[in-house]
């Protein structure tokens, strides 16, 4: 089997500057892949969703697509939490604005993919970052449950990164929301997988992993 797969989002994908010297996660998926496949980073360390639309502006010619985006929308969206002078409600209902306005985000930008007509796979946004507080993992499932409802909306196939990056040490020393070395292989593995054993012509919405790593 044959392809080119193109990596778009941001830093879950592009994690080359917190490897410390190690694999990025482009590269690792690029070694499990082996044969003729290809793959070409797009994505970008701090982008969020509306930056993704100028990483598909530069698409190449592709038979696949890999999006991980969303977690730096959430990183900024967590700021309410910590506001001063706000009552527990007025925290709520800014966390809910912050919802709305990244579903009309996240929903514009799979538009934007479903229009390239490629074979496409979305991760959601792992939680398991070490020292993650227990408010700020709340506020990101706001966030994840946009993800999940708008891929499975549109019929892409799902990776779940919560179930992917389970551990400490799955997460970069240099930057503790970022992947390391080890975080990156599982992800990579995982795309791996996805993209031998999914039959990208059936309508049906895969979701990987098949178990928890």
């Amino acid at each position: 089997m044959s392809g080119h797969v193109v990596l778009a989002g941001d830093s879950i994908l592009d994690n080359g500057a917190y490897v410390s010297g190690g694999d990025p996660l482009a590269e690792q998926l690029q070694a499990f892949l082996q044969g003729d496949w290809k793959v070409t980073l797009l994505a970008r360390d701090g982008a969020t969703v509306n930056n993704v639309h100028r990483q598909l502006d530069l698409m190449p010619a592709a038979t696949h697509l890999v999006l991980s985006a969303g977690g730096n929308d959430a990183l900024e969206g967590a700021r309410v939490l910590y506001a001063e002078g706000e009552s527990a409600a007025q925290k709520l209902e800014a966390l809910a604005e912050l919802q709305q306005q990244f579903r009309a985000d996240y929903r514009r930008l799979i538009a934007a993919i479903r229009e390239l007509e490629l074979p496409a796979i979305g991760c959601t946004v792992y939680d398991a970052v070490p020292d993650l507080a227990d408010v700020e993992r709340m506020a990101l499932s706001l966030f994840n449950d946009v993800i999940l409802r708008e891929l499975f909306a549109a019929g892409m196939n799902v990776l779940d990164l919560r179930l992917v990056c389970t551990a400490p040490s799955d997460y970069s020393d240099a930057s503790p929301i970022e992947p390391s070395e080890i975080g990156g292989a599982k992800i990579a593995r995982q795309l791996h997988a996805m993209l031998n054993e999914i039959n990208f012509g059936d309508p049906t919405t895969h979701v990987f992993p098949r178990k928890m790593c």
